[in-house]
């Protein structure tokens, strides 16, 4: 899982950027190093990859109608997606971002097909025919390719028309680089490329049990792993050798992920520091991130110290433990997203830690499924209403600069009655993962 806080603190960030052509495994295959000598809290950690389920070609199917019900409710004639998790979301397919034009595209009426280069379609062919299925409507998916001296976006009009569509608006999604949505927007003088958004955040946004279920075991898996480590660090460890750990403990449980480790002073920086840094006894140390469940990430963060926090850090934390439980108590469906920033936001100001952005320097949580950030967004001036089934961070945080920073982080869902967290809150900076 590469989101932008591993972008700008991991090593391994440009070559894990670089674009690939190949069609990645469906499932991921994790191994770990039999001869690797684990921490024995890490070494005791099982091996959960048969807890899960993948998503089944008969939800897919479903996805389909529902993205068809959602362009015609908002009058797009066809939805385009490239590459990216919106693309795997619909299809099961996880195609490798490049230069060349790949694209997945459903009609409102009608048949998806694919405009892909030429020499892809048998790699594209080979995922339609795969057992298990994964693609929906593959016997009726048409292939369109195009040589590499030719316009892919002159194909994708050719098709569009095939399809009935030669007039019209074209819901482009929103991750589309733009060479690629600059080129679907010039493909036709008769056609005009909108947001795509409305369609899929409409399908995204409300998680089906298929979906909680794994994201139930990636936040599972990732408190485990944070425990394990927890129990294996020590003063003089520096934060790469923790975040190593990290990895390797995810391994362990048969998933990939990692965690992002900042001490002291630079876990006064919400997203961290390329500094190199070493554990301190009674210093802060904030650990962020997650791992993938079949797609589906988690995102938790804690923050705790190796010995005894001083009378300030346990306010702060006390303080933004507070903030975290005001954040879930505000949700319910039809409540604005807006508020449950709100509520944070004023237990933050009330204890002495505003104004607005002063110390608590972010939103209070983003919605979270296949992307680790995705629609919709808790913060002032969204008035988006919550909906049972929608996912989201609880990530208040105080950071004081030069000193410190405390931010609380786990993943919930929208239920009737309220929201649920997925994992329990971490109940003290000495003893965060005591189970209460």
């Amino acid at each position: 899982m590469i989101n932008r806080r591993r972008f700008l603190l991991s090593s391994a960030a440009a070559a894990a950027a670089t674009p690939t052509l190949a069609l990645q495994a469906q499932r991921p295959t994790v191994a770990a190093d039999s001869n690797l000598k684990l921490p024995p809290a890490i070494a005791a950690l099982a091996n959960r990859h048969s807890e899960a389920t993948p998503i089944s070609l008969a939800e897919r199917e479903q996805r389909l109608e529902r993205a068809r019900a959602l362009l015609s409710q908002h009058k797009i004639d066809a939805l385009v997606i490239a590459t990216g998790t919106s693309l795997n979301y619909f299809t099961g397919l996880r195609w490798g971002q490049s230069e060349r034009f790949f694209s997945w595209v459903l009609p409102a009426h009608g048949n998806p097909f694919i405009v892909c280069p030429v020499f892809e379609e048998g790699r594209v062919r080979e995922r339609m025919n795969a057992t298990p299925a994964q693609l929906p409507a593959a016997s009726t998916t048409k292939v369109y390719t195009w040589n590499e001296d030719e316009s892919p976006y002159t194909l994708l009009a050719r098709a569009l028309k095939d399809a009935g569509i030669s007039t019209g608006k074209i819901g482009v999604e929103e991750r589309t680089q733009f060479a690629f949505a600059d080129g679907i927007a010039h493909a036709s003088p008769t056609l005009t490329a909108v947001s795509g958004t409305p369609v899929t955040y409409g399908c995204r946004s409300v998680k089906s049990p298929a979906e909680l279920a794994l994201m139930r075991l990636a936040n599972n898996i990732t408190l485990s792993v944070y425990e394990a480590v927890f129990k294996s660090s020590q003063p003089g460890m520096t934060n790469r050798h923790f975040s190593e750990l990290v990895a390797a403990a995810y391994i362990h449980c048969g998933f990939p992920g990692d965690a992002s480790c900042q001490v002291g002073e630079y876990s006064a920086l919400p997203h961290g520091s390329l500094q190199p840094q070493v554990i301190r006894e009674n210093e802060i140390i904030l650990i962020d991130d997650g791992c993938t469940v079949e797609g589906y990430q988690s995102d938790i963060s804690r923050t705790f110290v190796l010995g005894k926090a001083t009378d300030k850090q346990k306010k702060v934390f006390d303080i933004v433990h507070k903030a975290q439980a005001a954040a879930l108590a505000a949700a319910r469906p039809g409540v604005q997203c807006q508020a449950i920033d709100d509520a944070a936001r004023k237990v933050v100001t009330d204890a002495g830690y505003g104004p607005d952005y002063k110390h608590f320097t972010h939103r209070v949580g983003h919605g979270i499924g296949i992307d680790g950030h995705e629609w919709p967004y808790l913060v002032r001036g969204n008035a988006t209403p919550l909906a049972a089934g929608m996912t989201f961070s609880d990530e208040p945080g105080i950071y004081i600069t030069g000193e410190f920073g405390v931010r609380l982080e786990d993943d919930w869902v929208v239920t009737a009655n309220g929201g649920e967290m997925f994992t329990p809150q971490s109940p003290s900076l000495e003893d965060p993962f005591a189970h209460v």
